[in-house]
């Protein structure tokens, strides 16, 4: 069994599971799975960290399945597309699970807030952490309890988030960085955190819809038995890969500057 660390912009794809007739990120592994002869369908043994939503990225997802000796990150990169890159891996136990045996998960989520008050977050984001019943901050009916490490702080004109958990249900981190934020631009009173809290469902206008999905990011995820080693051509292909769409973006958020300047 082998476990491998994948990175991947998220925006292009319909989420990471596979689907049918949409482009997914697991869909492009299974894919290079298949031209690389290695696999066709689900590989024996294959478990992931986490389905993440359409638009969401990852720095550290991790995959693990069983595979040849010879296939390598930089193998596998030979046949994925430029926005998915594997750059790391581990030899795991038979029965390593990358989903039950992940100690933690840990996003980091971008959020632009120019407007919004820094110790305002931080007050509120202070209340979330520990352990709670999330059921108003998700769409999920149960099993919402969760113990939560969250930090705040600015960047330039961002509130930038990194929330940890050993697991999350469907929607946390967009619905805590959404009801953070009305709250540090005054859009929401600083009662609403207990309120949301609280035993009773808050639906409707009152609620806390989530925030857009592609500032997220996921960040890590913590195996304790296992030690990751980076894969040097991969990993470049990846910081390559990464910094030239880096770069591609910028240039567009300067052409959409330069358009509102000049309206």
């Amino acid at each position: 069994m082998r476990a491998f660390r994948v990175a991947y912009d998220g925006r292009p794809f319909h989420g990471f599971q596979r689907q049918p007739d949409v482009p997914t990120v697991e869909g492009a592994v299974f894919d290079a799975l298949a031209d690389l002869g290695v696999a066709e369908g689900t590989p024996a043994g294959y478990a992931a960290a986490g389905r993440t939503d359409a638009g969401v990225s990852a720095a550290a997802q991790t995959v693990a399945f069983e595979c040849p000796d010879w296939l390598t990150p930089a193998a596998l990169n030979s046949e994925l597309p430029a926005s998915v890159r594997a750059w790391a891996s581990a030899e795991a136990a038979e029965d390593f699970h990358a989903t039950h045996d992940a100690a933690y998960r840990e996003y980091v989520y971008h959020c632009y807030a120019p407007d919004a008050d820094l110790d305002r977050a931080a007050e509120a984001l202070s209340e979330l952490r520990g352990e709670h019943d999330f059921h108003n901050l998700t769409p999920d009916d149960e099993n919402t309890v969760r113990d939560l490490r969250a930090e705040v702080r600015r960047e330039e004109g961002y509130l930038v988030y990194t929330l940890r958990a050993g697991g999350f249900v469907r929607e946390l981190v967009r619905r805590v960085v959404s009801l953070v934020r009305a709250v540090a631009t005054g859009d929401a009173p600083p009662g609403k955190v207990e309120t949301v809290l609280g035993p009773d469902p808050v639906e409707g206008p009152e609620g806390v819809a989530p925030a857009p999905a592609y500032p997220l990011l996921l960040a890590d995820v913590g195996y304790p038995e296992l030690e990751f080693e980076p894969d040097p051509d991969a990993a470049a292909s990846a910081r390559e890969a990464f910094g030239a769409l880096g770069a591609e973006r910028a240039t567009a958020a300067r052409v959409a500057r330069g358009i509102a300047d000049r309206l």
